[in-house]
């Protein structure tokens, strides 16, 4: 988001100025008067210009794209960000290499800088009711393939044993993987127990 103060002899000139500049146009800015143009005393003395302050509108998107660009800039990271926009869901996917970092021990690492991202994105857009998916190098396709088949596992142990299964904590959307993973299966049983960030789900044999 570009910010650029310009002056003129009228308010129009002094907008001009800053579109002209920041190769916008007028739609894509917001304006703020600054100084009110006068003519002074009798059009000789104390006349002033005036001053205008242009503020490029950017979209959620544009916005979430560019933060994540600044924390992948901070920690020397260098990959492309794709961005998706369906309603008020926003869908960011990083690629490049050695973005290991990015993901962390079971996406430890990714579903923190997520929550950071969609408390940047609903404090600076609040009326966008959505939330803000991230994903790295395609891990959390990766990871919900390995947390079906886990799932399954599991349920055949918890049939063979006849014994609850407690999964470690999960997030809310790992839960959720679970959960519809087995609910077709008559034999068992999913819910989840405990508070947030250390909720579980357990699997149990009916």
């Amino acid at each position: 988001m570009r910010v650029l103060e310009t002056s003129g002899k009228t308010v129009e000139e002094a907008v001009n100025k800053a579109l002209a500049e920041l190769d916008l146009p007028r739609d894509r800015v917001e304006v703020e008067v600054l100084v009110e143009p006068s003519s002074g005393l009798f059009g000789l003395f104390g006349a002033k210009q005036a001053k205008v302050r242009v503020t490029e509108i950017v979209t959620p998107k544009e916005y979430m794209h560019d933060f994540l660009h600044q924390i992948m800039k901070f920690m020397k990271l260098e990959g492309k960000i794709a961005v998706e926009a369906e309603n008020d869901t926003i869908r960011l996917h990083v690629t490049g290499q050695k973005m290991g970092i990015l993901i962390g021990k079971r996406g430890q690492t990714l579903n923190a800088l997520q929550y950071l991202l969609n408390v940047i994105y609903h404090k600076k857009f609040p009326d966008q009711e959505g939330r803000l998916i991230l994903d790295v190098e395609n891990y959390r396709a990766k990871r919900e393939e390995t947390l079906r088949t886990l799932a399954e596992n599991l349920a055949k142990k918890a049939i063979r044993t006849r014994r609850e299964i407690v999964l470690e904590p999960m997030t809310p959307q790992e839960r959720r993987i679970i959960h519809t993973a087995l609910q077709e299966n008559r034999a068992v049983t999913t819910f989840s127990e405990g508070t947030e960030p250390y909720r579980k789900v357990v699997i149990a044999p009916k």
